[in-house]
């Protein structure tokens, strides 16, 4: 059997070379002197150049590079640290050099084939207000086979983790795929009545319910049964890297997905960023060199992760049909009733449709009224719901009041 990573690394390992190549030689091929007019042909190669070499996909964590913060109007400066770490995750703290005491936010980045740096721009938002921990999930290949299997189950057993480690009174927020994950740890934990129960638990834009206005990724989890994805999607990682041997569902092979879903779009992108470097207009060209290296940095999940998600979250539908189990107890929202509950959806959202993430207020039950809010943001689509001008302008001031409405 052909080993579809196998086959990815040999051919990174050779266009790799190509890549730095090229990337050496555009700013040769577009330099300026003072007083020597520009050669069009020469800045059209050096354009060409850096466009090629920025088709490459990375495979580690980028930096968040948040270095400071304006709050209250001062600027404070933040430090980066890892407090917490298993061989999957670690816990990282932005902590703020201020002696104001804030809410604890716990952010649970998904493990979706991108970085927790996707949400950077999320997280510098909530540091204006707030003392933000995000889960930084390691990539799948760098995991010795040692250190076991993860699915569902370890990856809730994360959140509670990370929750019991920032102590009672912490906030919860999730992020799309995670979204199901976070409820099943509130669930649990309100269950087993535990201390460090979140005040509030905010989701945005997750698969909850995908029986709801169904997106073409819903369609296509439902097309196949879960033995095509085993045998189409999983890979085993090759020799050379630290998780030898680990059955991952590579990233590269998910970016492939996203991006054959608006691939016009991607191509006018490059497009645009090549003609944006032949006129020398840096700002534009930058805004997309920026999207794109977030973009490109793939992680890979392991197996049992990816296949336990597309079985019960969008095959069975567990989770709202009370048939999800963590640890072979079955989840049930109903227990939560100390947890506030928001909900955040993007009304032209593909990938989460309007609809999906709502479903937690119903299978909340016992929440009371007031400890619940629900928002529809306009003209946004999936990414739009955590980042960009309406995040900051108009999603965020709501959060951020609903948290202090239930920081008590």
């Amino acid at each position: 059997m052909i080993n579809t990573y196998q086959l990815y690394q040999n051919y990174a390992d050779a266009t790799d070379p190509l890549r730095a190549c090229a990337r050496m030689m555009a700013p040769l091929l577009g330099a300026t002197w003072p007083g020597v007019p520009v050669n069009p042909a020469l800045r059209k190669m050096a354009s060409a150049c850096e466009v090629f070499a920025r088709t490459q996909l990375t495979h580690a964590r980028p930096p968040f590079e948040i270095g400071e913060v304006l709050d209250g109007g001062r600027t404070i400066a933040v430090h980066e640290e890892e407090i917490s770490a298993t061989p999957f995750c670690g816990l990282l703290h932005f902590r703020k050099e201020t002696s104001a005491v804030q809410p604890k936010v716990l952010v649970v980045a998904p493990m979706s084939g991108h970085f927790a740096t996707l949400l950077r721009g999320t997280v510098k938002t909530l540091l204006r207000d707030h003392d933000v921990y995000i889960t930084d999930w390691r990539n799948a290949r760098d995991v010795a086979l040692e250190h076991g299997r993860f699915g569902l189950d370890e990856y809730v057993s994360h959140v509670i983790g990370f929750l019991a480690e920032l102590g009672p009174g912490a906030h919860l927020l999730a992020v799309c795929q995670p979204t199901v994950a976070a409820l099943t740890a509130a669930s649990v934990m309100a269950e087993d009545n535990h201390p460090a129960q979140p005040r509030t638990m905010t989701l945005m834009a997750g698969p909850l319910d995908t029986r709801v206005n169904p997106t073409a990724v819903n369609a296509l989890a439902k097309s196949k049964p879960i033995s095509w994805f085993e045998k189409n999607m999983i890979s085993t990682v090759p020799a050379r890297h630290a998780g030898a041997g680990r059955r991952v569902y590579p990233g590269f092979v998910q970016l492939s997905a996203f991006m054959n879903m608006n691939l016009n779009r991607h191509v006018d992108a490059f497009r645009k960023l090549y003609h944006h470097l032949v006129e020398g207009e840096e700002a534009q060209a930058a805004q997309i060199k920026d999207f794109y290296e977030e973009y490109f940095a793939m992680a890979d999940l392991p197996a049992e992760f990816y296949l336990e998600t597309v079985r019960t979250v969008f095959q069975e539908h567990a989770l709202p049909l009370g048939k999800l189990t963590y640890r072979e107890r079955v989840v049930d929202p109903r227990a939560i009733r100390r947890t506030a509950l928001f909900t955040i959806e993007g009304e032209k959202d593909d990938i989460c449709a309007v609809g999906q993430t709502v479903a937690a207020q119903e299978m909340c039950s016992n929440i009371r009224p007031y400890m619940r809010l629900h928002h529809v943001q306009t003209a946004v689509g999936h990414y739009g719901v955590f980042n960009g001008r309406r995040w900051d302008n108009e999603i965020y001031p709501r959060l951020r009041d609903f948290i202090n409405m239930h920081h008590r």
